[in-house]
């Protein structure tokens, strides 16, 4: 079945889908294969008559549309659409971009039902966004540049409903936090009487490491106050959505910065937390220090050098500049001198060549910027967009580093060595309202790794991602947490979001 989700994963091959034949548009589209449990509930969901007419805007193999036969699909790969053809000899198949056809068509259905494609915004790009941007600014859903394919698709496919019609969806887990998603729920609640997010904790696709969550609305030309949030720990066949839902009021939801994820949590766990940010003793990462990414070279191989290839080529210790090349390196606690020395006595390649812009670049280093090697780096983009091309720019000293990617809770240290940092890691720069000491005690507590797991993100695979507009707003307390009790709320609220995102 189809699955159009996740377009940065490796493809996942089926029956329909050979490696030969359909891998590289597989994962161009963004499209995969659905259970089939999932197709022919949500076509139950969305379909109260046989008459009723359903709009699948990513029909692919047609699978959606096979389920009931009264259908219209939408299609851009002629393969598929050839495929849809012969599965559902009933259906009605437009070849062709969505957006342009939804601008432009008369029809309006009853329901629609399917998978959307998630493709990431990385490659959602050019006249198809342009497209789609347009088509939902009409309708009142302003997306941004950063938005996946999905999230336009559905408020797209909406508009085409007739009044009291209804939809159903699979939807990445991503409409939980992603800040691009929220104009998807606002748009929703402003056009349907029951909107209904239902997360799924079994992965819905195996094979792949991102979560898909699902997502139902009916009464379409009402309007509703609230979300229905139902989660699930696996999904089975339902002729109707599930029920045992937890009404969301969207004024509360965006309190919580417009995110579903945290009302994975117990009701005393939110209250915990929420009376721990309304505390005046309570902190904010970025109320003590600055979060940032580290520098980018465009060719870290070969601005990082290791000691031994540094003495070959005579490159001047004084350009040399001791660097926090990834994740990894924070994994002691604490970047210190001899840490430093380990790296070097391992001649591991960690030394920064840091050129000035304005100084006299000696003859040995330019040998080195003149090698192949060279010459093969400055032809990188960031190379040849700057001037001149071998000076890295946004190089600085912090007061500590931050792992940004991470599967037991982001890392905070201290860097007593005076090393640098690259974009794959955080630099922390304190703000000299606290120091970096009592700052990491404080990264210690656990409320504040409740808040990491609160304020990141998932990133599959059991990965917690914390982006620097997301770190500044985690907490920092140590007062919040006052009985045995609290302790228990907090800490079982952390082992239940990373639970949800698969961290073992």
């Amino acid at each position: 079945m189809k699955s159009n989700t996740m377009d940065n994963l490796a493809p996942l091959f089926t029956p329909e889908t050979t490696p030969a034949s359909g891998a590289s548009r597989q994962k161009a589209t963004g499209a995969y294969y659905t259970p089939d449990l999932v197709v022919r509930s949500l076509v139950a969901w969305a379909v109260r008559r046989e008459t009723d007419r359903m709009l699948d805007p990513a029909c692919g193999d047609g699978r959606f549309l096979m389920v009931h036969p009264n259908s219209v699909g939408v299609e851009q790969d002629p393969e598929s659409c050839s495929v849809v053809h012969e599965r559902s000899p009933g259906s009605l198949i437009h070849q062709g971009d969505f957006f342009s056809w939804a601008a432009v068509t008369r029809e309006r259905f009853e329901c629609a039902a399917g998978n959307p494609p998630f493709i990431r915004y990385q490659r959602f790009t050019g006249e198809v966004r342009e497209a789609a941007q347009r088509l939902c600014e009409k309708y009142g859903a302003v997306f941004s540049s950063l938005s996946s394919s999905w999230a336009p698709f559905l408020v797209a496919t909406a508009s085409l409903l007739k009044s009291g019609g209804c939809m159903a969806f699979v939807v990445p887990a991503e409409i939980g936090h992603a800040p691009y998603a929220a104009p998807v729920l606002e748009y929703v609640t402003k056009r349907f009487d029951r909107v209904q997010v239902i997360p799924v904790r079994d992965k819905l696709f195996p094979e792949l490491s991102e979560d898909c969550w699902l997502l139902y609305a009916e009464g379409f030309g009402g309007c509703t106050s609230e979300i229905w949030f139902t989660p699930l720990e696996r999904f089975s066949y339902s002729a109707r959505p599930p029920r045992g839902s937890l009404a969301v009021s969207v004024e509360e939801w965006k309190q919580w910065n417009g995110r579903l994820r945290p009302f994975l949590l117990s009701a005393e766990a939110r209250e915990l937390y929420a009376i721990a940010a309304d505390s005046r003793r309570t902190r904010r990462l970025g109320d003590v220090a600055r979060v940032g990414i580290g520098y980018v070279t465009g060719a870290n191989e070969f601005f990082h050098l290791r000691p031994s290839a540094a003495k070959r080529l005579g490159v001047p210790r004084r350009l040399l500049h001791p660097a926090v090349r990834n994740g990894k390196s924070l994994a002691n606690g604490c970047v210190d001198r001899a840490r430093v020395n380990s790296w070097i006595a391992d001649d591991e390649p960690v030394m920064l060549l840091r050129l000035s812009p304005e100084a006299e670049v000696p003859t040995e280093v330019r040998r080195y910027l003149d090698s192949p090697a060279g010459r093969d780096a400055r032809e990188t983009y960031k190379c040849r967009n700057r001037d001149p091309w071998y000076a890295v720019p946004d190089v600085t000293v912090p007061d500590g580093f931050l792992s940004y990617m991470s599967g037991d809770g982001p890392k905070l240290v201290s860097n007593t060595a005076k090393c640098v940092g690259t974009n794959s890691v955080h630099v922390v720069h304190l703000t000299r309202e606290m120091s970096m000491g009592r700052l990491t005690k404080l990264w210690a507590e656990p409320l504040t790794a409740l808040s990491c797991e609160i304020e990141g993100h998932p990133l599959g695979g059991g990965m917690l991602k914390v982006e620097p507009r997301e770190a500044a707003r985690v907490m920092l307390s140590d007062t919040a947490i006052r009985t045995d009790k609290d302790r228990e709320t907090i800490e079982g609220a952390i082992a239940t979001l990373k639970r949800w995102r698969h961290y073992v």
